[in-house]
Formats: C-alpha cells, structure tokens, sequence
C-alpha cells in the first residue's frame, strides 16, 4: 500500500492491521492497541516524508507465528543514527499505557541506502503461514 500523508490513509492502514489482527484470531484491546500502533507509526513516518519523496509504503503479512507490518519511505536528507530519523524509536512510556506503541511485541529500524524501514511485529499463537502484502 503506497499512501501520501494524509491521517485518513493512516487510519485506512489501522483498519487493514485491525482485519489481519482479527482474523488471525486476536480480539478485544489487542486487536484496538494494534490498529493504534499501526496508526501513530504511520502519523510518524509521514512527518520523516520529504518533498521529492513524499510517498509512504506500507507492507503487511501474516506469518503462522506473527503478524508484520512495515513502514518504509526514503530520507532525503544526510544519513544519520535511525533511531533519530524514525522518531518514535527512541521514545519509552513513562507509564504502562502512555505509548500506543506498545500495541506491538517488537519495534525494529532499518536503513537500506536512503530507505528507513519500521517494521512492527506482533506475536500470535498457531495458524497457517500467508503472505498479505500490496507492495
């Protein structure tokens, strides 16, 4: 999924992690603080869009074990650590319950060249193994 800034595609990306959540089995506030991480990373990362490059792409799949969705755009500007170009990398609540973050089991960061990668992970129990994403 390839989407400008704009919050409204970034509640469409909640929706579709809210679906796969769902129907990989999760339910109740599992399913909402998922769809909430998915939503702020994707309000972040559109903060990092530059002008010559102002296209987020979002990638989902289902694996038997975990749901994955990831968040890559490329940086225009000089590289630099990736926990400061992605933002939200460094951020910890203070509380249990301050960050919707922790909707998801694992936060990673990538660079490739000009292209910052967020990958979300969250762990589910047993299913089938599939592929849901639209590059």
């Amino acid at each position: 999924m390839c989407m400008d800034a704009d919050a409204r595609l970034a509640a469409a990306a909640g929706g579709v992690a809210r679906f796969l959540a769902e129907a990989a089995g999760l339910e109740g506030e599992a399913v909402a603080r998922l769809q909430s991480a998915v939503i702020e990373a994707c309000l972040e990362a559109f903060a990092h869009l530059a002008g010559k490059h102002p296209h987020l792409e979002i990638t989902f799949a289902r694996f038997s074990d975990r749901l994955e969705v990831s968040l890559s755009h490329e940086d225009a500007g000089p590289a630099i650590g990736m926990h400061t170009i992605t933002g939200f990398a460094a951020k910890k609540p203070e509380l249990p319950g301050n960050s919707s973050l922790e909707g998801v089991d694992r936060v990673q960061h990538e660079t490739h060249g000009k292209e910052i990668v967020t990958r979300l992970t969250k762990y589910l129990g047993e299913g089938g193994t599939e592929y849901l994403g639209v590059p």
